[in-house]
C-alpha cells in the first residue's frame, strides 16, 4: 500500500490532492530516522499489534511489548504477525501494562510510549499519578495531526482528547505543545487559529476573551514559534475566500495549520466531523510528559497508527538533537 500511494504522489501534479499523501511522507521521513525505542502498552487485539509489528518492520520504531504474553501469542498466530524478534513483558492486565509501561520509561528502556487495546483513562491514569507518572512543568495535551483528502494542509488539532475545559494558563500549554510539534516534525512555522463561533472579541463568548488575551500573551514571548491569531470562526480560519468576504486581514486567516479549539467538545466534534463526512485520516499524539505518547483509538486503521508512530519519531529525534545542542 505505501509503496502505491508514494507512486501516485509522484506522479501527481502540484497542487493535486493524492490521499493520504500527508501522512506517506511524514512516514517516509520517519523512515530515514534512526528507530526509536518504544513501549506498546497492552497490544492484545490486531488493529494495536499489527501497528507496531508493521511499524517495526518499516524501520520507524523498536517496540517492546507490555501485557498478558499469552493473550498477545494468541493474537499473533490468529493474525499472521510475526513477533518472534520482538521483547515481550508479561503483565497480568491493562492496568498493570499501563504501571510496568511507564516503570520501563522511567528506567530509560523506551523515548516513546504507544497505546494498545487499553481504554485512554487507563494508561492516563498511569501517565499522570504523582508520585510515579511521567509529569513535567508543561500541561498534557492531544494533538490530532489530520489528513483531510481536500485541503492542501496537514491540520493539526488540539486540544479534542485530554483537557475538557482549559484555563487560559493551560490553553497557552497546549498551543505550545502544538507549535512545537509542528516545528519538530519539519512542518515549518505554524500559522496558529484560535477558534470560536465568531471572529470578534464580546464577553457573551468567553473563548473570544481568551483568544484575544492568547494573542497578546504571543506577542510578549509567552507563546513562542508561531503565528498566533483569533479569535476566528474556522470557516475564516481555513478558507480564504470566506477570510475575504469578512474583510480579515490576517497572516493566519484562510491558511491556518494548527487550530486549537475553545474545549475538548468542540474539538472532538470537529475531528469526527472531518474524519466522518470528509474523509479524513486522524493521528493522535499526546505531548507534555517526559515522552511523547502515541495516542490513538481502538478503531483506527494500520495506517493511521503508524502515522502516528512517524510523527512521534520525528518529535523524539527533535527532542535528541535539541538536547545536544543544548548539552554541547
Amino acid at each position: 500500500m505505501t509503496t502505491r500511494v508514494t507512486d501516485e504522489i509522484a506522479a501527481a501534479p502540484p497542487g493535486a490532492h493524492v490521499p493520504h499523501a500527508k501522512y506517506e511522507r511524514l512516514i517516509a521521513k520517519a523512515k530515514s530516522l534512526a528507530p526509536v525505542p518504544t513501549i506498546v502498552v497492552h497490544p492484545c487485539d490486531e488493529t494495536s499489534l499489527r501497528g507496531a509489528v508493521e511499524a517495526a518492520e518499516a524501520g520507524i520504531i523498536v517496540p517492546i511489548l507490555v501485557g498478558p504474553a499469552a493473550k498477545i501469542a494468541a493474537v499473533a498466530r490468529a493474525h499472521g504477525l510475526d513477533i518472534s524478534d520482538l521483547e515481550v513483558i508479561d503483565v497480568a492486565h491493562s492496568d498493570a501494562a499501563a504501571a510496568r509501561a511507564v516503570e520501563l520509561i522511567r528506567e530509560g528502556r523506551g523515548e516513546l510510549l504507544m497505546k494498545g487495546s487499553l481504554h485512554t483513562d487507563e494508561l492516563m491514569r498511569a501517565v499522570t499519578a504523582a508520585a510515579t507518572g511521567l509529569r513535567t512543568a508543561r500541561r498534557i495535551s492531544h494533538v490530532f495531526v489530520m489528513d483531510v483528502p481536500s485541503h492542501s494542509d496537514t491540520l493539526f488539532i488540539t486540544d479534542a482528547a485530554i483537557n475538557i475545559a482549559p484555563d487560559l494558563d493551560e490553553k497557552r500549554d497546549i498551543i505550545q505543545n502544538a507549535i512545537d510539534l509542528f516545528t519538530a516534525v519539519g512542518l515549518g512555522t505554524p500559522r496558529v487559529a484560535l477558534l470560536s463561533a465568531v471572529e470578534t472579541v464580546t464577553t457573551k463568548i468567553p473563548s473570544t476573551i481568551d483568544a484575544a488575551a492568547l494573542c497578546k500573551m504571543a506577542d510578549r514571548g509567552q507563546i513562542t514559534g508561531g503565528i498566533v491569531d483569533g479569535p476566528l470562526a474556522f470557516d475564516n480560519a481555513i478558507d480564504p475566500e470566506a477570510a475575504r468576504i469578512k474583510g480579515i486581514k490576517s497572516e493566519v486567516a484562510g491558511r491556518a495549520q494548527i487550530l486549537v479549539v475553545p474545549d475538548l467538545e468542540a474539538g472532538n466534534m470537529l475531528a469526527k466531523n472531518l474524519t466522518f463526512l470528509a474523509g479524513a485520516d486522524a493521528a493522535g499524539i499526546v505531548l507534555g510528559a517526559r515522552v511523547p505518547i502515541i495516542l490513538t483509538s481502538r478503531a483506527d486503521s494500520v495506517r493511521t497508527r503508524m502515522a502516528s508512530c512517524a510523527v512521534a519519531v520525528l518529535y523524539a529525534h527533535a527532542r535528541r538533537n535539541a538536547l545536544a545542542v543544548s548539552s554541547g
